[in-house]
């Protein structure tokens, strides 16, 4: 029984309904006891859906099938066009009590900076995906399960993610991975029970996303158990083999009713750490073992391959009328209009002529086809049959006309994937449908750059039950992350498998290369730095830093034609006091503050020295644009020596989230104004780079890891005409810092386009300033050039 707060006709939101929509909900209730305002959505998107046929079969997806559904479901899309009662762009109340979280923190000594700076309305982030869009695919006439999965978990699924957030920093919990445990499983209106509430009602949506993404044999598990199943019928692998966090040894959430600590403890951690890498990697090995086992013997492409799988199989099947009567001419796989289709003729368009003689049936084999038992040939031919259709049904509604599937070919050669997909479907049909109907073989739509809720930002989560695509989708973090190592793993020329990293190899990593850090070179002393302007160096020197890898030209060095761009990150870590965290084991437990500049400081101090030595190095007086984000993007203007401080005082605002892909997109725009005679726009992909378009020469700002970092190097692998320079600043000695800056040089490695330094603490910013040109540039600048850089070019009134 859901609690009374949750009833239909709550009086604070019928107000805004019309009569007609909260009939709807309220009929809809009985079958499916969720909210009004998730109700609401769920049955908005369902009217918006543009045939009748996707609207049941949304619908049926969500709701169990009972007679009662069913009619209810009937009556609805036979009069859902005159379903009213859409909430005109008002405020809605969070019912569930999302709004009692945020922007509370218990105020201790060693907290973090916020988790989610809340954005003022000029930095509103953009809205959920709405019901109208079409998610995971290129075509908007085109649909499938994955899709309308994708469009039913948008609505919810960044409300969900920011909703953990804050009541982990409200909890003090400073893993992302840990989610908060409660010490009873009786309700309360506690902020940990009115999540896992949420958790609980978005079950049915876990069980369409699980039913579209699953591999046949798979089955559908969560972690809520709580009022539905108990411990002992879940089909969930964590619960009894990771433990907790938190120190109870009986397994997960709600198993058990006591013990449960307040917050996650250091050996605990360890240990549920250790057996839930082990478990994610057993069960990957096992299911991609597993999946590859059941892709066909014969190639699905060859029509004889699907006749030797039937060979001596009669092809037929025989009408209800006659059924009585099982004897087969010799040779003929041919039925009459009255007896359906051949499995053959289902595969190539046309009957079976060939007239051998199948092979003898015993008395068995006639009696269990009697009884509509099926041979192990039959079920394969098929499955091939099966999987043929779908494949070439799916790609015709991908990519329906030549133009689409040129540029699909395009970017698969660019990302180095045209070889490996196209071995997939002669020989792994069943794992490339799966990978087609999630689009890894076409580029990023345009349109998700500004989404919320993008289904490359949908949560992965392995004790949760949220599934990825592939067979071996545990331990990532997202969709984006796992589809970028499932490229790195495949692309061509990659030499063994680019797994990725768990959280333990990461940390360990990422202490070495800490370790490794050392006095930066003298010759790159400067007073005007700005931490000697700000004195938080100790006797004039600096920070240990990890000298780049040595610089090697892949690119072509800048021509005068190139177009050099700045794109700053502005959220609100910019702006905090820097701090770094305190580990046990792999446990944050608190945060120490570091003496050093804010970020945005050594940002615009480092900038200004790389525009003025390249304005000098290009003889150029006009500037360079310079682009911001955080929830959105802004095009400050084209920056130089003379108006540099009126445009960084005028247009740089910091606060809000880190969404790179809002930036990057701003940049591409920007890029393609100017140069749209020699590029092409495509409605969904966006603008298409020809052979004489100017290469985009781009140095992004970052202080730490952006929401969307994934999706913006998946983007990056297929474009030829963009070199990137990536200079990552951190706090000193911070294990986080230099998690995030193997990431990036592992990057940097696979693709070639991109660049990357980084910096930590009190840093040189002239020896920063010359390793960026260098990679900027594209050649190696010696020490005397870069000092004739830095002097002021001489301007002209």
């Amino acid at each position: 029984m859901l609690p009374d707060r949750i009833q239909p006709h709550s009086e604070d939101h019928s107000e805004t309904l019309s009569s007609t929509m909260a009939d709807w909900i309220s009929r809809f209730y009985s079958v499916f006891p969720l909210d009004t305002d998730e109700l609401e959505q769920i049955l908005e998107h369902a009217k918006g859906l543009s045939s009748d046929d996707d609207a049941t079969a949304f619908l049926s997806d969500l709701l169990e099938d009972t007679p009662e559904s069913n009619a209810l479901i009937a009556d609805f899309v036979k009069n859902r066009l005159s379903a009213t009662g859409v909430n005109d762009g008002s405020a809605k109340t969070n019912a569930d009590g999302l709004g009692d979280i945020i922007g509370v923190s218990d105020h201790v000594d060693n907290a973090p900076p916020p988790a989610y700076v809340v954005a003022t309305p000029r930095q509103a982030a953009p809205a959920s995906t709405g019901s109208g869009q079409n998610l995971f695919s290129g075509n908007p006439n085109h649909t499938n399960d994955l899709i309308r999965a994708s469009n039913a978990r948008a609505h919810d699924e960044q409300e969900m993610q920011q909703y953990l957030q804050q009541l982990q920093y409200r909890l003090n919990i400073w893993n992302a991975e840990v989610e908060p445990e409660h010490d009873t499983e009786y309700y309360c209106t506690c902020a940990i029970h009115k999540y896992q509430l949420r958790k609980y009602q978005r079950v049915p949506l876990q069980k369409m996303w699980s039913k579209a993404v699953m591999y046949p044999g798979e089955r559908f598990y969560s972690n809520c158990t709580a009022g539905t199943v108990t411990p002992l019928l879940n089909n969930n692998p964590y619960i009894f083999e990771c433990g907790s966090p938190f120190g109870i040894g009986y397994g997960y959430n709600s198993f058990s009713s006591m013990g449960v600590a307040s917050k996650p403890r250091p050996e605990p951690h360890l240990r549920w750490t250790m057996r839930t890498i082990a478990l994610n990697n057993r069960l990957n090995e096992d299911s991609q073992a597993r999946v590859d086992r059941m892709e066909p013997a014969e190639s699905i492409w060859d029509d004889s391959s699907i006749a030797s799988l039937a060979n001596g199989v009669s092809l037929m099947k025989v009408d209800k009328k006659s059924k009585g009567d099982s004897k087969v001419t010799k040779g003929d796989s041919k039925l009459d209009t009255a007896g359906g289709v051949s499995v053959l003729q289902s595969v190539t368009g046309e009957a079976s002529t060939s007239t051998s003689e199948p092979a003898k049936k015993s008395k068995f084999d006639r009696f269990k086809r009697s009884l509509g038992i099926r041979s192990a040939e039959e079920k394969a031919a098929e499955f091939s049959a099966s999987l043929r259709s779908s494949i070439l049904n799916e790609e015709a509604g991908r990519w329906p006309d030549a133009t689409q599937r040129q540029l699909v070919a395009s970017y698969q050669e660019k990302v180095g994937m045209a070889s490996h997909i196209s071995e997939l479907r002669a020989r792994k049909p069943l794992q490339y449908v799966h990978l087609l109907r999630a689009g890894y073989f076409e580029p990023i739509p345009v349109a998700w750059a500004n989404q919320a809720s993008n289904p490359l930002k949908f949560s992965v989560e392995a004790r949760e039950g949220w599934r990825g695509i592939t067979p071996a989708w545990r331990g990532y973090e997202d969709l984006a992350e796992e589809r970028l190592y499932w490229v790195l793993n495949h692309r061509d020329g990659s030499v063994g498998m680019r797994m990725k990293p768990d959280i333990i190899w990461e940390m360990d990593m990422a202490q070495k290369r800490m370790a490794a850090a050392v006095e930066p070179p003298p010759m790159y002393f400067s007073p005007d730095d700005t931490c000697m302007q700000q004195h938080t160096s100790s006797g004039h020197s600096y920070s240990k830093q990890v000298m780049p890898s040595p610089f090697v030209a892949y690119d072509r060095p800048e021509q005068p034609t190139d177009d050099s761009m700045i794109l700053l990150d502005v959220s609100g870590s910019m702006n905090f006091d820097p701090v770094r965290p305190v580990y046990e084991h792999y446990l944050v437990t608190g945060y120490l503050k570091s003496t050093q500049p804010k970020n945005k400081d050594v940002a615009k101090s480092i900038i200004r020295r790389f525009t003025d030595a390249l304005g000098h190095h290009d003889h150029q007086t006009v500037g360079y644009d310079l682009v911001t984000f955080s929830d959105y993007a802004t095009h400050i203007g084209t920056i130089n020596h003379r108006n540099f401080e009126s445009m960084w005082a005028g247009g740089v605002r910091v606060g809000g989230g880190t969404r790179v892909m809002s930036g990057w997109q701003k940049v591409k725009d920007l890029h393609f104004q100017k140069h749209h005679e020699s590029a092409v726009h495509h409605p969904i992909y966006g603008w298409q780079a020809g052979p004489e378009t100017p290469i985009l020469r781009l140095l992004l700002f970052l202080d730490g890891e952006a929401q969307d970092m994934d999706e913006f190097e998946l983007d990056l692998l297929g474009l030829s005409w963009a070199h990137v320079t990536i200079f990552l600043i951190g706090v000193d000695n911070c294990p986080h810092h230099h998690r995030h800056a193997n990431e990036l040089q592992r990057i940097s490695d696979v693709n070639h386009h991109v660049s990357f330094v980084d910096a930590q603490g009190n840093c040189p910013e002239r020896f920063v300033t010359h390793e960026l040109l260098k990679r900027h540039l594209g050649y190696d600048i010696s020490m005397k050039e870069f000092v004739q850089m830095e002097a002021l070019p001489e301007y002209t009134a």
